[in-house]
């Protein structure tokens, strides 16, 4: 055909023929044909961009043969179809992802080159990409590889105004620092995400509801309560503690515990634990869940409050572990100065140090009652009211 218009509506009204009755050895020529040396690349790439919106149209499995075999013959092409290489990528990673091939999806869509030189893409489609291969490796609990995508997407993200993804951007990275088990580092992105305002809308829709933001405010309380105990954690309890909405939740009383400093019982503690994720039951390297280290930790700071001594067998017993584990615990903590305190090997013994700003905040509180009574007395005796 000489018109080369006429000639591109055939070659769209064969193909159609061939999805219309789902003819896959048809689709497959097709690409075989377009792909000759004898079709020029103007036109076999108009033509491949066709091909991209009509396999839309098959059913999934067809639609994944059809697509894998367009991929595997342009491999060797790929920079002659950037454009339409992508699409198809994009269209078999969503099929992987509704059969919850999450590695095989993200993959896909790792493959795309998004910093080539033969195209220009814009910084949104890519910071799109990039957390869209993070939450796919999330999916397949696969931290180590999500991270990868999601520092690439950071550099992107201080220049996007979309809202969207942002807000995914973020919620990607707080569950990566869960899953690697940086527990305080999640909990506060988590709780950063819980004070996200409702009222963010994008095309009239609201970018968070309230059950999201309850979830962010749970997953950041169950982190902090997971996290290595000490001061920075304790800041954390605190802002957390305070805020209205966590009372609603129903891990409030175990957090109200920890954040009183008071001692964790078996029971409470494994009524916690079924609120755990996988990777949060996770053993570590001395052979005890991050749960347990966590409750030991917590604990023996607890302890420390309660006695200006202890012996380490007692220790042992009440941190329900061996004397020698609580001594080694107790060592780490002191030397990391997550614990005031220090340990008499020949006696057995650990004294615990009472923090100075605590006890000057007491002698304070003690100095400001007994202002008040006297004021109280004074006030009283100038009314002739006697006060015994």
């Amino acid at each position: 055909m000489g018109d080369s218009k006429a000639r591109v509506e055939q070659y769209k009204a064969s193909l159609q023929q061939a999805v219309s009755k789902g003819n896959i050895e048809a689709c497959k020529e097709y690409i075989d044909h377009l792909l000759q040396d004898d079709v020029p690349l103007v036109l076999s790439r108009q033509l491949l961009s066709i091909f991209t919106q009509e396999v839309g149209h098959l059913e999934n499995t067809q639609r994944k043969e059809v697509a894998s075999y367009a991929l595997d013959r342009t491999r060797h092409r790929v920079v002659s179809y950037e454009d339409q290489v992508s699409l198809l990528r994009e269209q078999l990673s969503e099929i992987f992802a509704e059969e919850c091939e999450w590695t095989k999806a993200a993959q896909l869509l790792a493959d795309i080159d998004l910093d080539s030189g033969m195209r220009v893409l814009d910084s949104e489609y890519k910071l799109r990409q990039n957390i869209r291969i993070a939450m796919l490796f999330l999916e397949d609990d696969d931290a180590v590889n999500a991270e990868l995508y999601i520092k690439k997407a950071s550099s992107l993200v201080a220049s996007n105004k979309n809202l969207a993804l942002e807000l995914q951007y973020k919620t990607s990275y707080a569950r990566i620092l869960d899953a690697k088990r940086r527990f305080l580092d999640a909990a506060t992105r988590y709780y950063e995400l819980s004070q996200s305002s409702t009222s963010l809308q994008t095309d009239g829709k609201a970018l968070v509801g309230d059950e999201e933001l309850a979830h962010a405010l749970e997953a950041a309380v169950t982190c902090c309560i997971l996290a290595a105990a000490g001061p920075q954690r304790s800041r954390v309890l605190a802002n957390l503690y305070k805020d209205a909405r966590v009372s609603r939740l129903k891990v409030f009383p175990f957090l109200e515990k920890v954040y009183l400093e008071r001692i964790l019982r078996p029971n409470e503690v494994a009524a916690f634990s079924e609120i755990l994720k996988d990777h949060q039951k996770a053993k570590t390297a001395d052979g005890t869940t991050v749960l347990e280290r966590a409750v030991i930790e917590h604990n023996l700071a607890a302890a420390s409050k309660l006695y200006m001594n202890i012996a380490t067998e007692e220790l042992g017993t009440l941190l329900g572990t061996s004397a020698a584990r609580a001594e080694d615990i107790a060592a780490r903590m002191v030397g990391e100065g997550r614990l005031q305190g220090s340990i008499d090997q020949v006696d057995g013994m650990i004294r615990f140090e009472a923090h100075s700003e605590e006890l000057l905040h007491w002698d304070d509180q003690i100095q400001s009652i007994c202002n008040q009574l006297n004021t109280i007395l004074e006030t009283s005796a100038a009314r002739g009211i006697l006060v015994q």
